[in-house]
Parts: C-alpha cells; sequence; structure tokens
C-alpha cells in the first residue's frame, strides 16, 4: 500500500538564525510538493539558490543551499498552500482510500495554515466576555489613535497635544488636509528597508523586501550594490530618479533584474554590470504588458533578453520597451530567444532604443532577433556597434515577420547593417541608414524580406504584391542564364530563362501548375547548336496541353498558369494560323486567320476581301489557295473595290494560291501560283 502522509499537530513554520557557515536547514512539517515550501530572508521571498528534499514526507525534510546564507539572517521555512479543492470523486465510482487520505491531509493542512495565520493576531482573551470588535468608523478615526473606552471596546483617541506629525494640505482647489504620516507612506523607497546606496553596501536583500512588502517602489540617488537577481512580480513598479539611481552588480555572474510575471513597470534608473541587465521570462506567470522605459543598462554581457522559456502556458508576449539604452554590452546588446520548450517571444514592441558599443568589444549584436513572430517591431531603434560584432540588427533562423522602421546601423570591418539568417520569414524594412561598410541587408534566407527605401544597390523589393493601377517607367524582369543538357526543372525564383543546349539536347521541365497560379514563364534558346530544347511540365501535360519544341537560335515561348495548366500566350514556334472553308456563292473574308484554304467543290465561289482601307485589313498579309479538284472557279473580289492589283483574281485550278497585302489604298499581289 501506498503510503500517504501522516499530518501532525504542528505550526506550519520554522525559523532560524543563520551563521554564515551551515547551508542544511530542516522544515519539521510535511509538504506535498516544493511549491509549497515558501523560504524567506528576514522577510524577503527567495526563488533560487537552494534544494529542496523529502517532499511528502510525514516528518518534513531540508532545505540546502548553494552558498551558506549571511551569517545573521532570519530563515523563515513556512508552509504556503492554495486554499482550494484538489480531489473530485465521482458519482457512482470507485471510492479510493488513497484519494480521501490526501483530501484529509490537505484539508488538515490547510486548517494548520489559518490557524497558524490567526495565532499572531490579538484577540479577547478566552476567560472574558468579548465586547465590541468593530472598529470606528474610516471618518471617527481618521487621524486620530485608537485607544478603549470603560468597557474595553475599541474608540477614536484625538492626538491633539502628543507628539504627532503635523497635517498635510496639497495647494489647489479641492485639496484636502492629511497627516504627514499618511503623505509619507505614498512613496516606498528601499531605504525604509535599510539600503544605504553608498556604493560599497549590498542592498540586495533591502530592495527585494521592499518589493515583497509593497508593489510600488522607489530608487533614491545613489549606487546600490546587488548580488543576486532582483524579482520583479506581477503588477510591481520600480522606478528611479534617473541616471543618478544606479543598480551594480558586483559581478557577471547573475542577472541584475528578472521579470517573471505580467503588468510590471520599470523606469527611470541605470544598471551596472550583470550578465544580463533585464531578462523576462514567464516563470511564475505569462511574461506580457511589462513596460520598460528611460533604463541605461552599462557592461551587461547582453542588456536585454525575452526569453520564451520552457512552459508555452507562460510566453513572452506583447513587452513595451521605449528609451532605453545598452551601452558597451560584450554580447548583445537586446536579445530575444527561447531557452527551452516554450513559445518565442511574440509582438513585443521597441522604439527608440539603442545599443552603443562605445568602443568596447561585442561578440555578436546590438539587436538580435533569434527567436520571434507575429510582429516583434524595432522604430527608431540604433544599433552602433563595435567592428568584433557579427552585425547591427541580426534576424535568426527562427523568426518570422519581424518589423523594422527608420533603423539607424553603424558599424566597421564589414560588419553588416543587417543580417538575415537562413530560416528567417517575411522580414519587412523601411527606411534604413547604413552607415556600417558591410552589407547593407546581408541576405541568407533566399529573399525572405520586404524592404522599402533600404538595402544596396536596391533600395526596394518587395515579395507577394497585388497592384490595381500602376504607372512603370522601367521594368525589369528576373532572368535566369542556364547553359545544360540533359533534364532540367525550373523554379518560380525566375520569370525569364536564357537557356543554351549547346552541350547537348535539353528538356526544360515548367513547375507543376498548381504550384504557380498566375506565374508567367518564358523560355528562349540563345545558341546556334541544333540540340532541340524541349518544354514539358512537371507531372503534367506541357504548355497547351502539349510538348513545345526550340529548335533555332532564339525560338521561345511565353507561358503562364491558371493553376490547372500552362497556356502559350506568345511564341514563335505556335502551329499556323489556318482557317478551311468548303462552300459556294459569297464568302467574306475576316482577316482573322491568316492562311485560307478554300473547296468550291460545290459549285462557284466568291472570295471578297474587306476594303484595302479597312482597320482589319491595314497592313495585313493573308494566303488563299483552292484545296478541291473540282473544276468550279473561285474569285478573289474586294467589297467596293477593283481586287487585288486592280482586278478580280481566279483560282481556277487545285492547288492555284494567291499572297496579297494592304497598304491601307489598294490590295497588292506579292505571289501567285
Amino acid at each position: 500500500m501506498i503510503e500517504h502522509i501522516k499530518m501532525p499537530d504542528i505550526s506550519p513554520l520554522v525559523r532560524y538564525v543563520t551563521n554564515g557557515i551551515e547551508t542544511s536547514f530542516a522544515y519539521t512539517f510535511p509538504i506535498f510538493a516544493s511549491e509549497d515550501l515558501h523560504v524567506y530572508f528576514d522577510g524577503a521571498e527567495q526563488f533560487s539558490g537552494f534544494d529542496i528534499t523529502d517532499v511528502g514526507q510525514t516528518a518534513g525534510g531540508y532545505i540546502t543551499f548553494d552558498e551558506p546564507p549571511v551569517s545573521g539572517i532570519v530563515l523563515t521555512l513556512e508552509r504556503r498552500l492554495p486554499l482550494e479543492r484538489v480531489t473530485d470523486f465521482l458519482e457512482g465510482g470507485d471510492f479510493s482510500a488513497q484519494a480521501i487520505n490526501n483530501e484529509l491531509d490537505y484539508l488538515t493542512a490547510s486548517i494548520q495554515q489559518i490557524n497558524r495565520d490567526l495565532s499572531p493576531m490579538l484577540r479577547y482573551n478566552d476567560h472574558e466576555l468579548a465586547g465590541n470588535v468593530d472598529l470606528p468608523t474610516r471618518d471617527q478615526r481618521a487621524g486620530k489613535a485608537l485607544g478603549f473606552d470603560g468597557n474595553g471596546d475599541p474608540i477614536p483617541v484625538s492626538l491633539a497635544g502628543a507628539m504627532a506629525a503635523p497635517d498635510y494640505t496639497a495647494s489647489g482647489i479641492g485639496a484636502v488636509t492629511r497627516t504627514t504620516d499618511d503623505k509619507f507612506k505614498d512613496t516606498i523607497s528601499i531605504k525604509d528597508f535599510g539600503a544605504k546606496g553608498d556604493g560599497l553596501t549590498d542592498d540586495t536583500l533591502a530592495i527585494q523586501q521592499a518589493l515583497t512588502a509593497h508593489n510600488g517602489v522607489f530608487i533614491p540617488e545613489g549606487v546600490y550594490l546587488t548580488s543576486a537577481p532582483i524579482t520583479i512580480a506581477a503588477g510591481q513598479t520600480l522606478r528611479g530618479s534617473g541616471h543618478m539611481s544606479v543598480l551594480r552588480a558586483q559581478d557577471k555572474s547573475f542577472n541584475v533584474i528578472e521579470v517573471v510575471e505580467d503588468y510590471a513597470t520599470l523606469s527611470h534608473f541605470q544598471i551596472e554590470n550583470g550578465d544580463i541587465g533585464i531578462k523576462l521570462f514567464g516563470r511564475d506567470r505569462p511574461c506580457v504588458q511589462n513596460s520598460i522605459t528611460d533604463i541605461v543598462i552599462r557592461r551587461s554581457n547582453t542588456g536585454v533578453q525575452l526569453d520564451g522559456y520552457n512552459d508555452t502556458n507562460k510566453p513572452c508576449y506583447w513587452n513595451n520597451f521605449d528609451r532605453v539604452l545598452v551601452e558597451q554590452p560584450a554580447v548583445n546588446g537586446f536579445h530575444l530567444t527561447r531557452t527551452g520548450a516554450g513559445d518565442t517571444p511574440n509582438a513585443n514592441k521597441f522604439h527608440a532604443c539603442r545599443a552603443y558599443s562605445l568602443g568596447a568589444d561585442i561578440s555578436n549584436a546590438g539587436f538580435y532577433i533569434e527567436q520571434g513572430r507575429f510582429n516583434n517591431s524595432f522604430i527608431d531603434c540604433e544599433a552602433n556597434v563595435h567592428g568584433t560584432a557579427q552585425g547591427c540588427f541580426i534576424v535568426g533562423a527562427n523568426s518570422d515577420k519581424t518589423l523594422f522602421i527608420n533603423p539607424y546601423a553603424e558599424s566597421y570591418n564589414q560588419v553588416p547593417n543587417i543580417k538575415l539568417e537562413n530560416g528567417s520569414i517575411e522580414t519587412s524594412i523601411h527606411n534604413l541608414l547604413s552607415v556600417s561598410d558591410g552589407a547593407s541587408i546581408f541576405d541568407l534566407s533566399g529573399g525572405e524580406y520586404t524592404a522599402y527605401n533600404s538595402g544596396f544597390p536596391n533600395k526596394n523589393r518587395l515579395q507577394k504584391t497585388t497592384v490595381t493601377d500602376m504607372n512603370a517607367t522601367l521594368q525589369r524582369y528576373d532572368t535566369e542564364f542556364i547553359d545544360a543538357s540533359g533534364s532540367i526543372t525550373l523554379d518560380t525564383s525566375h520569370s525569364v530563362h536564357l537557356i543554351s543546349s549547346f552541350g547537348g539536347a535539353l528538356t526544360v521541365n515548367l513547375p507543376e501548375a498548381s504550384t504557380a497560379v498566375g506565374v508567367m514563364m518564358v523560355v528562349k534558346k540563345i545558341d546556334s547548336s541544333k540540340n532541340v530544347i524541349t518544354i514539358a511540365e512537371d507531372n503534367g501535360n506541357g504548355p497547351d496541353s502539349r510538348n513545345y519544341f526550340l529548335g533555332s537560335e532564339n525560338d521561345y515561348a511565353m507561358m503562364i498558369s491558371n493553376g490547372a495548366e500552362w497556356f502559350v500566350i506568345a511564341s514563335n514556334r505556335s502551329a499556323g494560323n489556318t482557317r478551311f472553308f468548303d462552300g459556294s456563292g459569297i464568302y467574306d473574308v475576316d482577316m482573322a486567320v491568316d492562311t485560307y484554304l478554300l473547296s468550291s467543290f460545290g459549285g462557284a465561289l466568291e472570295a471578297r476581301l474587306p476594303p484595302a482601307n479597312a482597320p482589319e485589313a491595314v497592313g495585313r498579309t493573308i494566303t488563299l489557295k483552292k484545296t478541291d479538284v473540282s473544276s468550279n472557279l473561285i474569285t478573289i473580289s474586294e467589297l467596293g473595290g477593283s481586287g487585288p492589283d486592280g482586278f478580280n483574281q481566279p483560282l481556277a485550278s487545285q492547288h492555284n494560291a494567291i499572297t496579297i497585302v494592304s497598304d491601307g489604298g489598294q490590295w497588292y499581289i506579292i505571289g501567285k501560283f
């Protein structure tokens, strides 16, 4: 049988005073999961740097720290459970002893927790009759002390004559009077919790205690040393008085600030040193809608990092950065990545942010979007980096739809201004200022980007686009030159293909029509050899449902796909344009084809040309030929005119033919046999 926790009659809290040597401390009460044990240094909750053992044991277990806590700290270990039901029993289902035991254990632990919460409260003695327990109303007790009347019940007591703080009234209509004590409580400073700000004292604990006790905390002017990450939880605000409020990490072995939840605000202070200046990741909740503004980060390995981390339900989305300066980063200024199985950082906004090497070496980039999708946008951002960088801006292989507007890139030593790595998708770049002497846009993505007023030598590059009305002064086609024999298959990366089959006969396969909807392609033979180029279709019937053959130099075919098949829209190798007619009487030649094969087997036939000045006739050359064996005459005449060379022309015998042309004034014979 699986043993369950036996809940002893014990308070779920234990305290120790550390001696700077011990690393292992016992918790003497059982816990159901490691998350149930909360750890505090002098009241500031700790989240890392220790391991918890013996989870689920009735006698409790041990917590072991990576390093001995500093001597003299009050270490508090507390079991804190969410007050919720964790088991449900199905109606008519099996009744598990283990399940009911676990549920009763959890209920007992919850009662112990509530009992512990109530134990330090003021209350009436069990051996006296309880009096009034209601406080005086807010208006009655405002600005007064709490006292007791003759019955021992609470009443408001005036502070007049006592050593009370003076009142405070703001200037302006509608201002109300408050005590100075209330006014002081409007702003909570880290110095209220013992921070020194002298650049010598470790202020980590004081800062974390302030954030544990209050959601809005102020950093006065000073240099505050830190030796561990400062954790920012949901909805908290940490702000300073400007660049003179400095958080300085003692070294680069840890992150200075970690934002692990949502709706936090950091503003108006400076960060120095550290592995990462500010790291955002969804450790406890989704890391979303955080705001970081007017921050300076100096000499960190990486200034700002957004990490998708390891839980897709706690993503790193929709965070906002405004006027953040990262100076002298050793690796990256700004970095979007994913270190675990979580989602990529998506839809984060950066405005007027700057990465500046200031003469120091940097190993990677000012901005490195290693992972990220769905419109991570960088507006009016600048990367001015040392020549040791791999790029001013780099878009990595797992990034999709990254947007740059008005980026400024500066470096030397052939550092690329914007580098698009293989696998990046649909990057959009607008108004790029390229000051680095490297490539303006170093594209390894295979053209997976759109540029407007960006790049060199071509400032604009558009992807799939629909235009309803365009006035083009000059058009250029993406042209591919091919010299091959045997068989090749074209793709949709080029429109015009100039092909030499000098080395041997060649079959050119068009891509399957279904993969090239609306695509137009030109294939032209450019060599003088007798080797035939055959135009076919990959897994299809070919253009106009047949193969096309280019046998002579400069033979060509232009084709377009409707998604179902390829159609020829122009070629010098198309089948002849010919019409056959068998009849008698008058046949009006409509000039729709070049060659008319006529039969008068049933009786005499008059083939009547349109007037020589008719729009459809001017400049046209046509041939008319008698094909039947009868003696019935075919007469070539002109409507309203005198006929070719001024006369009606007879075709009396089989195979008689005439070729004529109009100059707009009359029809002329250019061949007759």
